[in-house]
């Protein structure tokens, strides 16, 4: 009679933990765009979300538009939803775009206009960074300042 051999068991492995957004880092990602704004003479509204689309951060200058708040929530969702800056997808919603009917498809509105931008730890989305107020290329510049300076990419 044969002895039974013992089968070696697997180890579980588990991806490794990526610390979430916190509201400092959200207030220095507003203080930081704040900043960039200040320095190209614009005036508007910043919102920072976490990688659930929870608003961690917000502010909006008091001489910007009053729609500028909407937009920027709407691009911070936009970049975080779809893990990639708004200024990169304004071609594929165009009519002849690839996701042309995308902007329509869900019940939250997207906002397909530079300015908002994913947020990154380790390789892992964690959160978005979205400003309005004013022009797209500038407000694209001004979040990818903010996110320069705060080291999160």
């Amino acid at each position: 009679m044969s002895t039974p051999t013992a089968t070696p068991t697997a180890t579980p492995t588990t991806a490794p933990t990526v610390r979430p957004l916190n509201t400092r880092e959200a207030d220095a990602l507003v203080e930081a765009a704040v900043r960039a704004a200040e320095g190209l003479g614009v005036r508007g509204s910043v919102t920072v979300l976490d990688a659930g689309g929870q608003l961690l951060g917000f502010r909006r200058d008091d001489t910007a538009v009053l729609i500028s708040g909407e937009t920027s929530t709407r691009k911070a969702y936009t970049a975080l939803q779809l893990d990639a800056p708004t200024a990169d997808l304004v071609d594929l919603v165009r009519p002849d775009g690839l996701f042309h009917t995308l902007p329509t498809a869900l019940d939250r509105p997207l906002l397909f206009l530079a300015g908002g931008v994913p947020l990154h730890r380790d390789g892992r989305l964690i959160g978005a960074l979205g400003f309005g107020g004013g022009a797209p290329e500038q407000d694209h510049r001004i979040a990818t300042a903010a996110i320069a300076e705060a080291d999160l990419v």
